[in-house]
Protein backbone atom coordinates (compact mmCIF):
# COMPACT_ATOMS: atom_id res chain seq x y z
CA UNK A 1 0.00 0.00 0.00
CA UNK A 2 2.61 2.59 0.82
CA UNK A 3 4.80 1.64 -2.52
CA UNK A 4 1.00 2.70 -4.36
CA UNK A 5 1.11 5.62 -2.19
CA UNK A 6 4.38 6.67 -2.88
CA UNK A 7 3.36 5.80 -7.13
CA UNK A 8 0.72 7.89 -7.04
CA UNK A 9 1.92 10.77 -5.11
CA UNK A 10 5.26 11.47 -7.12
CA UNK A 11 3.23 10.32 -10.54
CA UNK A 12 3.17 13.86 -11.27
CA UNK A 13 6.84 14.91 -10.90
CA UNK A 14 8.51 11.70 -12.58
CA UNK A 15 8.43 9.85 -15.50
CA UNK A 16 6.94 6.59 -16.01
CA UNK A 17 10.45 4.70 -15.99
CA UNK A 18 11.03 7.32 -12.65
CA UNK A 19 8.19 6.20 -11.10
CA UNK A 20 9.12 2.22 -11.53
CA UNK A 21 11.68 2.61 -10.19
CA UNK A 22 10.53 4.33 -7.12
CA UNK A 23 8.03 1.62 -6.33
CA UNK A 24 10.61 -1.23 -6.97
CA UNK A 25 13.02 0.68 -4.60
CA UNK A 26 9.95 1.35 -2.43
CA UNK A 27 9.08 -2.22 -1.95
CA UNK A 28 12.78 -3.47 -2.12
CA UNK A 29 13.41 -1.17 1.17
CA UNK A 30 10.05 -2.80 2.62
CA UNK A 31 10.73 -6.62 2.12
CA UNK A 32 14.21 -5.49 3.36
CA UNK A 33 12.98 -4.74 6.85
CA UNK A 34 10.51 -6.71 7.32
CA UNK A 35 12.90 -10.18 6.61
CA UNK A 36 15.51 -8.06 8.54
CA UNK A 37 12.89 -8.03 11.69
CA UNK A 38 12.47 -11.81 11.40
CA UNK A 39 15.97 -13.26 10.99
CA UNK A 40 17.30 -15.73 13.33
CA UNK A 41 17.19 -15.30 17.49
CA UNK A 42 21.11 -16.47 17.06
CA UNK A 43 21.60 -13.17 15.39
CA UNK A 44 19.92 -10.93 16.71
CA UNK A 45 22.52 -8.49 17.63
CA UNK A 46 24.64 -8.41 14.86
CA UNK A 47 27.67 -5.85 13.43
CA UNK A 48 26.83 -2.59 11.33
CA UNK A 49 28.24 -3.80 8.79
CA UNK A 50 27.22 -7.26 7.98
CA UNK A 51 23.52 -4.68 8.27
CA UNK A 52 24.86 -2.19 6.18
CA UNK A 53 26.10 -5.49 3.33
CA UNK A 54 22.27 -7.10 3.91
CA UNK A 55 20.50 -3.73 3.16
CA UNK A 56 23.05 -2.23 0.42
CA UNK A 57 25.13 -5.05 -0.86
CA UNK A 58 23.10 -8.00 -1.40
CA UNK A 59 19.50 -8.33 -3.23
CA UNK A 60 18.84 -11.54 -1.03
CA UNK A 61 16.23 -11.76 1.01
CA UNK A 62 17.10 -14.23 3.49
CA UNK A 63 19.47 -12.49 6.38
CA UNK A 64 20.41 -15.30 7.87
CA UNK A 65 22.85 -15.79 4.85
CA UNK A 66 25.01 -12.83 5.64
CA UNK A 67 24.60 -12.67 9.31
CA UNK A 68 26.29 -16.22 9.58
CA UNK A 69 29.93 -17.30 8.06
CA UNK A 70 28.34 -20.67 6.73
CA UNK A 71 31.19 -22.60 4.92
CA UNK A 72 31.74 -21.50 1.29
CA UNK A 73 33.96 -22.46 -1.10
CA UNK A 74 35.89 -19.82 -2.84
CA UNK A 75 34.42 -18.76 -6.63
CA UNK A 76 36.98 -20.61 -9.18
CA UNK A 77 37.89 -18.63 -12.12
CA UNK A 78 35.41 -20.21 -14.57
CA UNK A 79 32.36 -18.96 -11.77
CA UNK A 80 34.23 -15.17 -12.36
CA UNK A 81 33.82 -15.23 -16.31
CA UNK A 82 30.76 -16.42 -16.48
CA UNK A 83 29.41 -13.78 -14.16
CA UNK A 84 31.51 -11.22 -15.72
CA UNK A 85 30.73 -12.73 -19.58
CA UNK A 86 26.61 -12.69 -18.71
CA UNK A 87 26.95 -9.06 -17.10
CA UNK A 88 29.20 -8.13 -20.89
CA UNK A 89 26.49 -9.83 -22.65
CA UNK A 90 23.44 -7.59 -21.33
CA UNK A 91 25.54 -4.54 -21.74
CA UNK A 92 26.34 -5.64 -25.01
CA UNK A 93 22.38 -5.70 -25.61
CA UNK A 94 21.65 -2.79 -24.45
CA UNK A 95 24.08 -0.27 -25.78
CA UNK A 96 25.10 -2.53 -29.01
CA UNK A 97 22.04 -4.19 -30.46
CA UNK A 98 19.27 -2.29 -29.13
CA UNK A 99 20.73 1.03 -30.89
CA UNK A 100 20.52 -0.71 -33.76
CA UNK A 101 16.75 -1.66 -33.50
CA UNK A 102 14.70 0.30 -35.80
CA UNK A 103 12.83 3.21 -34.36
CA UNK A 104 9.55 2.46 -35.40
CA UNK A 105 9.48 -0.56 -33.06
CA UNK A 106 9.16 0.93 -29.73
CA UNK A 107 7.60 -2.37 -28.74
CA UNK A 108 10.45 -4.43 -29.76
CA UNK A 109 13.15 -1.98 -28.72
CA UNK A 110 11.47 -2.25 -24.76
CA UNK A 111 11.25 -6.06 -25.25
CA UNK A 112 15.24 -6.32 -26.22
CA UNK A 113 16.25 -3.59 -23.77
CA UNK A 114 14.37 -4.94 -20.80
CA UNK A 115 15.55 -8.64 -21.98
CA UNK A 116 19.04 -6.84 -21.96
CA UNK A 117 18.61 -5.27 -18.35
CA UNK A 118 17.63 -8.41 -16.96
CA UNK A 119 20.70 -10.29 -18.01
CA UNK A 120 23.00 -7.37 -17.11
CA UNK A 121 21.28 -7.04 -13.38
CA UNK A 122 20.08 -10.70 -12.42
CA UNK A 123 21.99 -12.52 -14.08
CA UNK A 124 25.50 -10.53 -13.77
CA UNK A 125 25.81 -8.10 -11.45
CA UNK A 126 23.81 -9.85 -8.51
CA UNK A 127 26.12 -13.11 -9.64
CA UNK A 128 29.42 -10.99 -9.32
CA UNK A 129 27.59 -10.17 -5.60
CA UNK A 130 27.10 -13.00 -4.96
CA UNK A 131 30.72 -14.25 -5.73
CA UNK A 132 32.16 -11.13 -3.99
CA UNK A 133 30.38 -12.49 -0.91
CA UNK A 134 31.63 -16.10 -1.06
CA UNK A 135 34.93 -14.55 -1.55
CA UNK A 136 34.76 -12.85 1.69
CA UNK A 137 33.73 -16.18 3.06
CA UNK A 138 29.93 -15.86 3.39
CA UNK A 139 27.44 -18.92 1.99
CA UNK A 140 25.30 -16.68 -0.18
CA UNK A 141 23.96 -18.33 -3.50
CA UNK A 142 23.39 -16.09 -6.56
CA UNK A 143 19.59 -15.57 -6.71
CA UNK A 144 19.08 -17.16 -9.86
CA UNK A 145 19.69 -20.69 -9.99
CA UNK A 146 20.17 -21.85 -13.46
CA UNK A 147 16.40 -21.38 -14.54
CA UNK A 148 17.03 -22.52 -18.07
CA UNK A 149 17.78 -26.20 -16.58
CA UNK A 150 14.20 -26.52 -14.68
CA UNK A 151 12.85 -29.97 -15.55
CA UNK A 152 9.18 -28.36 -13.90
CA UNK A 153 7.30 -25.64 -13.54
CA UNK A 154 7.46 -25.73 -9.70
CA UNK A 155 11.09 -26.02 -10.15
CA UNK A 156 11.35 -23.30 -12.06
CA UNK A 157 9.86 -20.54 -9.66
CA UNK A 158 10.52 -22.62 -6.88
CA UNK A 159 14.30 -22.94 -7.05
CA UNK A 160 15.80 -21.53 -9.70
CA UNK A 161 14.12 -18.34 -10.38
CA UNK A 162 14.63 -15.24 -8.64
CA UNK A 163 15.68 -17.33 -5.22
CA UNK A 164 15.24 -13.77 -3.35
CA UNK A 165 11.28 -13.57 -4.08
CA UNK A 166 11.03 -16.81 -3.34
CA UNK A 167 12.84 -16.62 -0.25
CA UNK A 168 10.24 -13.85 0.81
CA UNK A 169 7.33 -15.46 -0.77
CA UNK A 170 8.01 -18.63 0.98
CA UNK A 171 7.96 -17.55 4.35
CA UNK A 172 5.54 -14.59 4.44
CA UNK A 173 3.07 -16.31 1.75
CA UNK A 174 3.24 -20.00 1.33
CA UNK A 175 4.08 -21.61 4.10
CA UNK A 176 1.48 -19.51 6.93
CA UNK A 177 -1.75 -20.44 4.02
CA UNK A 178 -0.62 -23.61 3.89
CA UNK A 179 -0.63 -24.35 7.50
CA UNK A 180 -4.04 -22.57 7.38
CA UNK A 181 -5.77 -23.59 4.17
CA UNK A 182 -3.10 -25.91 2.54
CA UNK A 183 -0.87 -26.07 0.19
CA UNK A 184 -3.32 -25.75 -2.60
CA UNK A 185 -3.99 -22.50 -1.34
CA UNK A 186 -1.13 -21.43 -0.39
CA UNK A 187 0.34 -21.85 -3.90
CA UNK A 188 -2.52 -19.61 -5.19
CA UNK A 189 -2.05 -17.35 -2.74
CA UNK A 190 1.52 -17.19 -3.46
CA UNK A 191 1.18 -16.39 -7.34
CA UNK A 192 -1.54 -14.37 -6.76
CA UNK A 193 0.21 -11.92 -4.35
CA UNK A 194 3.44 -12.19 -7.10
CA UNK A 195 0.98 -10.64 -9.54
CA UNK A 196 -0.64 -7.65 -7.30
CA UNK A 197 3.08 -6.68 -6.81
CA UNK A 198 4.22 -6.61 -10.46
CA UNK A 199 0.93 -4.43 -11.12
CA UNK A 200 2.61 -2.09 -8.93
CA UNK A 201 6.01 -2.02 -10.74
CA UNK A 202 4.65 -2.52 -14.30
CA UNK A 203 1.13 -1.54 -14.56
CA UNK A 204 0.77 1.35 -12.42
CA UNK A 205 3.71 3.13 -14.04
CA UNK A 206 2.61 2.36 -17.43
CA UNK A 207 -1.19 3.77 -17.02
CA UNK A 208 -2.36 0.45 -18.13
CA UNK A 209 -2.28 -3.69 -18.18
CA UNK A 210 -4.51 -3.44 -15.48
CA UNK A 211 -5.01 -7.25 -14.44
CA UNK A 212 -2.57 -8.80 -16.92
CA UNK A 213 0.56 -8.94 -14.43
CA UNK A 214 -1.38 -10.88 -11.99
CA UNK A 215 -3.69 -13.18 -14.76
CA UNK A 216 0.15 -14.48 -15.68
CA UNK A 217 1.26 -15.32 -12.20
CA UNK A 218 -2.21 -17.21 -11.57
CA UNK A 219 -1.63 -19.05 -14.25
CA UNK A 220 1.38 -20.05 -13.15
CA UNK A 221 0.02 -21.04 -9.95
CA UNK A 222 -2.73 -23.22 -11.55
CA UNK A 223 -0.25 -24.65 -13.94
CA UNK A 224 1.88 -25.85 -10.68
CA UNK A 225 -0.98 -27.55 -9.38
CA UNK A 226 -1.87 -29.20 -12.72
CA UNK A 227 1.62 -30.48 -12.75
CA UNK A 228 1.49 -31.85 -9.18
CA UNK A 229 -1.63 -34.38 -10.71
CA UNK A 230 -1.22 -37.87 -10.31
CA UNK A 231 -1.79 -38.28 -14.31
CA UNK A 232 0.60 -35.17 -14.67
CA UNK A 233 3.11 -36.91 -13.10
CA UNK A 234 2.57 -40.32 -14.33
CA UNK A 235 3.07 -39.18 -17.77
CA UNK A 236 6.34 -36.88 -16.81
CA UNK A 237 7.93 -39.43 -15.30
CA UNK A 238 7.68 -41.57 -18.67
CA UNK A 239 8.61 -39.22 -20.89
CA UNK A 240 10.56 -36.44 -18.73
CA UNK A 241 11.01 -33.54 -21.94
CA UNK A 242 7.66 -32.97 -21.43
CA UNK A 243 8.01 -31.74 -17.95
CA UNK A 244 10.55 -29.12 -19.71
CA UNK A 245 7.82 -28.44 -22.64
CA UNK A 246 5.32 -27.77 -20.09
CA UNK A 247 7.75 -25.09 -18.34
CA UNK A 248 8.53 -23.71 -21.13
CA UNK A 249 4.72 -23.44 -22.66
CA UNK A 250 3.85 -21.68 -19.29
CA UNK A 251 6.40 -19.38 -18.72
CA UNK A 252 7.24 -18.20 -22.24
CA UNK A 253 3.33 -18.50 -23.57
CA UNK A 254 1.72 -15.64 -21.87
CA UNK A 255 4.87 -13.81 -21.29
CA UNK A 256 3.16 -11.17 -23.17
CA UNK A 257 0.64 -10.80 -19.89
CA UNK A 258 3.19 -9.44 -17.94
CA UNK A 259 5.43 -7.52 -19.91
CA UNK A 260 2.60 -5.97 -21.83
CA UNK A 261 3.04 -3.64 -24.72
CA UNK A 262 2.17 -0.10 -22.51
CA UNK A 263 5.00 -0.76 -20.29
CA UNK A 264 7.53 -1.79 -23.17
CA UNK A 265 6.86 1.13 -24.80
CA UNK A 266 5.61 3.66 -21.94
CA UNK A 267 8.08 2.67 -19.29
CA UNK A 268 10.96 0.79 -20.85
CA UNK A 269 11.48 2.68 -24.36
CA UNK A 270 11.84 6.19 -22.87
CA UNK A 271 14.34 4.51 -19.85
CA UNK A 272 16.32 3.02 -22.60
CA UNK A 273 16.89 6.72 -24.04
CA UNK A 274 17.43 8.03 -20.36
CA UNK A 275 20.55 5.54 -19.94
CA UNK A 276 21.69 6.21 -23.48
CA UNK A 277 20.63 3.15 -24.91
CA UNK A 278 18.86 4.81 -27.64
Amino acid sequence: MAALLISLGMRPYLPAWGEMWLVAAALFVSFKVLTWARRSDRFANVSARRTAGYFLGWPGMDPDELCGRRAAAAPNAREWALALAKTGLGAAILWIIVPKLPAERPALIGAVGFAGLILLLHFGIFELLALAWRRAGFGVRPIMQGPFRATSLAEFWGRRWNKAYRDLSLELCFRPAARQFGAPAGTLLAFLISGVLHELVISFPAGAGFGRPTIYFLIQGVGVLIERTAFVCKVVGRWSFLGRLFTFACVVGPLGWVFHRAFLTVVIFPFLAAIGAR
